[in-house]
């Protein structure tokens, strides 16, 4: 690269002195004689430029043998130079020169780079583009003719993130960069060292953590879905008999969520209702048992019963199901199960079907719309209330604790599993299943209600059991088990026992969950 530009110099420089050599003789062999009209160099200059650009006014013309020679120089270089004038603009708009330029006049506002512009790129951008009047969105890739125009403004560049970095030269914020196909980051040739620049990047994954390196953050669409469907459409209190059809990566996160969140009584006794291949499932978190009440339903605990057969063979079952959620990862394939139940089953409880776009009249979730957002993807406004949970633990206590960024996977996702119930307790505090947004407001009443009755014995009981119900869900699911002492590396608890057989001190730590809510309505404030 370095030898080609040296060679343009070169050749820009032997040029402009054959020009100069030109207009030297020019004006030397004119000058001489009493009946020329080119009399100085500035005249010889304009002659030249007539006459290069074709223009040809006939104000200045040489009379001179060798002014005319020199004359017919400049009308053979004239057409030559019109060609490459024109090709040069043509070059310069159809390639990566003109973006370069608007790029560079447009480097205070707020970028946006994605490596693709396929739908969920679009989609995000969108999203972006509505709650940052200020982005600049950059697609690194050359815009197809099939491919319609966007409805915000956005520009088209074949080029690498370190070059788009590069040219923002540290103006304004830092550049955010996507890859938004699933497992992108592996195989994408412009990853290769995202690491070492000084952006935030984010890459769609199917597997693995939520963080890679220091400015690597993973995300998963299933979860995500998962996420926004239990926000959106929390379990209600009539609610006992929940069917799933579909396991693979959407409803495996769907009944994760489900089994981290869904606690909204002591006494409730949900029966999860799974149709799919859970081998590999119960494999991995075979500690579930300890807790649920596997492929038997239970009228005390929650159960998970995990049916070899196909759906179509359990009529019974989804004539009396609370709630059916289709979460195929096939979206057709769950399409046409959606269309069957309706046709040819009668189906009293609400049926909610996983779709990537809209659909009307439909209780449906997982639209590209409501899962590629900022709130989701970048996910500072989503996980603000795990990040205040961290937050407030940290100086309620002495000793050195980890900030956000610095947590592990496992210890983040313990913090947003917390944040995640604090939709549910602000319900069960306010008695009001109406209630999807976890409000400054809302918040703040249900926190009051806690005062109120945190202080009878069988309430306080009632809460304290509540969240540590919640707070073993969680670690059972990661596979920890009881120990005398805590033990990170060997995954036990000395907590992990039923309610009953914690300490008057350990119970009394449950309190610390409904007590935070009172300094998190403040925050949200």
């Amino acid at each position: 690269m370095k030898v080609r530009k040296n060679i343009y110099l070169y050749l820009v420089v032997i040029i402009a002195l054959i020009y100069i050599i030109l207009l030297t003789i020019l004006y030397c062999s004119e000058s001489a004689n009493s009946d020329a009209t080119i009399r100085t160099l500035g005249d010889a200059f304009w002659y030249s430029l007539v006459t290069l650009t074709t223009v040809g006014y006939g104000d200045l013309i040489p009379v001179t043998p060798l002014g005319h020679a020199v004359g017919m120089v400049f009308l053979l270089l004239s057409a030559g130079i019109m060609v490459t004038l024109l090709g040069a603009v043509v070059s310069f708009i159809t390639s990566e020169g003109l973006p370069f330029l608007m790029l560079g006049l447009q480097r205070h506002k707020n970028w946006y780079y994605f490596a693709d512009c396929e739908v969920e790129s679009n989609t995000l951008a969108a999203n972006i583009y509505k709650e940052d009047s200020n982005a600049l969105i950059i697609y690194g890739e050359k815009r197809s003719s099939q491919r319609e125009l966007p409805d915000y403004p956005c520009i088209y560049v074949s080029a690498s993130p370190d070059r788009i970095v590069a040219k923002k030269e540290n103006t304004g914020t830092k550049c955010k960069v996507f890859l938004m196909k699933e497992n992108d980051i592996g195989v994408n040739s412009r990853a290769v060292n995202l690491h070492k620049l000084p952006v935030e990047v984010y890459a769609r994954t199917s597997n693995g953590q939520d963080k890679l390196s220091g400015n690597i953050n993973f995300f998963h669409s299933d979860e995500c879905c998962a996420r926004q469907y239990w926000r959106s459409k929390p379990l209600c209190g009539h609610e006992n008999t929940i069917v799933l059809i579909g396991f693979g990566n959407y409803g495996q996160s769907i009944l994760e969520r489900a089994i981290l969140t869904n606690i909204i009584s002591i006494e409730q006794h949900v029966a999860y209702h799974i149709f799919g291949n859970a081998g590999e499932f119960l494999a991995i978190h075979y500690r579930l048992g300890e807790l649920f009440s596997l492929n038997e339903v239970s009228l005390t605990r929650d159960s998970l019963i995990f049916h070899d057969e196909a759906w179509v063979e359990n009529r019974s079952l989804l004539e009396q199901a609370d709630r059916i959620i289709i979460c195929e990862d096939d979206e057709q394939a769950g399409w046409s199960i959606f269309w069957s139940l309706n046709k040819y089953y009668r189906v009293p409880g609400r049926i909610d079907l996983r779709s990537s776009r809209k659909a009307p009249g439909i209780s449906y979730f997982g639209a590209n719309e409501d899962i590629y957002t900022p709130r989701q993807i970048i996910r500072t406004d989503l996980n603000k209330a795990a990040v205040m949970i961290n937050e407030l633990f940290r100086r309620s206590v002495s000793y050195p604790t980890l900030s956000w960024n610095e947590l592990d996977d496992f210890h983040r996702q313990s913090k947003i599993a917390a944040a995640d119930h604090l939709l549910m307790k602000t319900r069960v505090l306010l008695n009001d299943e109406t209630i999807t947004e976890l409000t400054a407001s809302a918040v703040k009443k249900a926190y009051d209600t806690y005062r109120k009755t945190g202080y009878l014995e069988t309430a306080r009981e009632k809460y304290r059991k509540l969240d540590h119900i919640r707070w073993l869900r969680f670690y059972i699911f990661y596979n920890w088990s009881y120990g005398p002492d805590r033990d990170d590396e060997a995954k036990q608890h000395p907590m992990l026992c039923p309610y009953e057989e914690l300490t008057p001190e350990q119970r009394k730590e449950r309190d610390a969950a409904w007590e935070l809510m009172g300094n998190i309505s403040v925050e949200l404030e």
